[in-house]
């Protein structure tokens, strides 16, 4: 049999498709976080990052999930930025210039993904990457018929991991080996992620977001102090002159624990006084905590106005700058994942269940990511560009407004034959369609109907032509206008400008009679209602 590679052409453990290959490593089960985030100072982090350079991830892997745990902030933009993936379609597309055989595998590698258990699941722990620079998913293979399928995708932590110090962009497996052990192609899906450059232990986000998160850490404790000691009424105690030891302990006790219990007992000589709380202010310790939210947020969805709105700089045109930034991290965070999912899972796939497969002609996974174009400008805009004789292709219409051609079998949206709004005694008939062979041919006698035209030559309908046909009274039309228009017409026959004429009838408004008008008009609205009753059901 021949040997089988992955995709940068190096074989793989065949035991990789029966077991993990953390079965044999199951001491790293037993490696318990060590929360380095507690007690964390400036130079106590300046020391885990060094140490991540050095290859020894464990502190730098606790402390990035200790602060995704411990800020909400943290927390609620990173999953914005992770999650947004889920809501994206996506697709297996044949390689560039396919033939049939290639359209045909990557329909069924897109059944294949389509089966898998657990697949949003797979690309959510896949963005884990974003913050560590890099997510590893050990893959579980079964037999099915006679297929090789993933049974189990799991997210390992990165803390399980190390990088050697020869290649400090190569991830192992901490072992009995002071380099670590490789990972077994076929055995892994490992997504690097790149949100700024650098080798693994330096291209993760939150290497960026580290120092605001322990500056603003800082701020909060700062904040809780602060409250404590300001927001307090100062307990006072006063003892005679005399009192012994004992005494002004029981007094002091008292003092500290009526802040807490609101009950005490001192002598009758000794007082305690309340004094009001000291003044200060919590402006400066909010203002650290919000400067560092505020490049947190920067550092991972680009902005600020898609996370909180200060009053000020919130306008809807400068969110909408925002949100672009947004979308064009979406896209760079589609394009990294689609290309690990494409060449460390569908290429694993591919190798172990068809013959020949070509590394360099792989399925493509691909997120739709492309906004679609405004329908309506585009339905305006290209009929004229057309008729302007622009060579314009199907094909490059569909991409823009995201509308996928038409397959075999599928319904297709039509417009309704115009013909068929016409009253049935005013349609034309039906064109014959050709006999069948062996048939007798109809007659060929020809039919015409008669059909009703207004004074233009338009065809109208009957009950339109009797609603044009029935004359309201015109002497009576022509006394109520009359009545309307009578002080314009004294006002130009007075020798008054148009716009006093126009004047004279505003103010004569308030006492016209329009009475005889509106009768008028009430009888005309209530003819059309009782005609279009009695009729348009026919």
């Amino acid at each position: 049999m021949a040997q089988i590679v992955d995709v940068n052409g190096n074989p793989i453990e065949r035991r990789a498709l029966s077991e993990q290959q953390t079965a044999q490593l199951a001491w790293l089960q037993y490696s318990y976080e060590e929360h380095p985030a507690r007690g964390l100072n400036p130079h106590r982090l300046a020391r885990i990052l060094e140490d991540a350079e050095r290859g020894h991830l464990i502190a730098q892997s606790d402390l990035f999930t200790d602060m995704e745990e411990k800020d909400p902030h943290i927390f609620a933009e990173m999953s914005k930025r992770k999650r947004v993936l889920l809501t994206l379609d996506w697709d297996v597309v044949p390689p560039r210039n396919a033939n049939a055989a290639e359209k045909k595998l990557a329909a069924q590698v897109r059944e294949w993904i389509d089966d898998l258990p657990g697949f949003e699941d797979v690309m959510l722990d896949g963005m884990d990457a974003i913050g560590h620079g890099f997510s590893a998913q050990e893959i579980s293979w079964q037999r099915l018929g006679s297929l090789w399928m993933p049974k189990t995708i799991e997210h390992r932590p990165q803390r399980w991991f190390m990088n050697p110090w020869h290649n400090r962009n190569e991830i192992r497996l901490r072992g009995v080996d002071v380099d670590g052990t490789p990972l077994w192609p076929f055995g892994w899906l490992v997504h690097r992620h790149k949100a700024k450059s650098g080798y693994i232990a330096r291209g993760g986000l939150h290497r960026v977001l580290a120092w605001p998160y322990l500056f603003k850490n800082m701020g909060v404790k700062d904040l809780a102090e602060f409250l404590h000691i300001y927001g307090l009424p100062l307990r006072l105690g006063k003892y005679p002159n005399g009192s012994t030891d004992e005494e002004k302990r029981t007094l002091l006790q008292a003092v500290a624990s009526i802040g807490h219990n609101a009950a005490g007992i001192i002598p009758d000589e000794m007082k305690i006084e309340f004094q009001e709380a000291a003044k200060g202010t919590d402006a400066v310790h909010l203002s650290l905590i919000n400067y560092m939210e505020r490049s947190q947020s920067k550092a991972i969805l680009g902005g600020t106005l898609t996370s909180q709105a200060d009053g000020k700089s919130s306008t809807h045109a400068l969110g909408n700058v925002h949100n672009e930034v947004r979308h064009d991290l979406m896209v760079s965070d589609a394009r990294q994942l689609a290309a690990t999912i494409t060449g460390g899972l569908i290429w694993p796939m591919l190798a172990l269940n068809v013959a020949n497969a070509d590394p360099r002609r792989l399925p493509q996974f691909k997120f739709e990511t492309r906004e679609p174009e405004d329908l309506k400008i585009f339905s305006e805009a290209l009929p004229k560009l057309v008729g302007m004789g622009l060579p314009i292709t199907v094909d490059w219409a569909r991409e823009k407004l995201s509308i996928p051609a038409a397959k075999d079998g599928d319904t297709l949206l039509s417009i309704p034959n115009p013909i068929m709004a016409l009253p049935p005694e005013f349609r034309p008939p039906a064109e014959k369609r050709p006999a069948a062979p062996g048939a007798p041919i109809a007659g060929t006698r020809m039919t015409y109907k008669t059909v009703l035209t207004n004074d233009r030559g338009e065809v109208i309908y009957p009950d339109q032509h009797a609603l044009d046909e029935t004359a309201l009274p015109a002497d009576a039309i022509a006394a109520g206008i009359d009545k309307l228009l009578a002080p314009v017409v004294a006002a130009i026959r007075a020798g008054e400008t148009p716009d006093d004429a126009i004047e004279a009838l505003l103010s004569a408004q308030p006492d016209m009679s329009d009475d005889q008008v509106a009768e008028l008009l009430a009888r005309a609205l209530f003819v059309a209602d009782i005609w279009g009753r009695l009729h348009g059901g026919g």
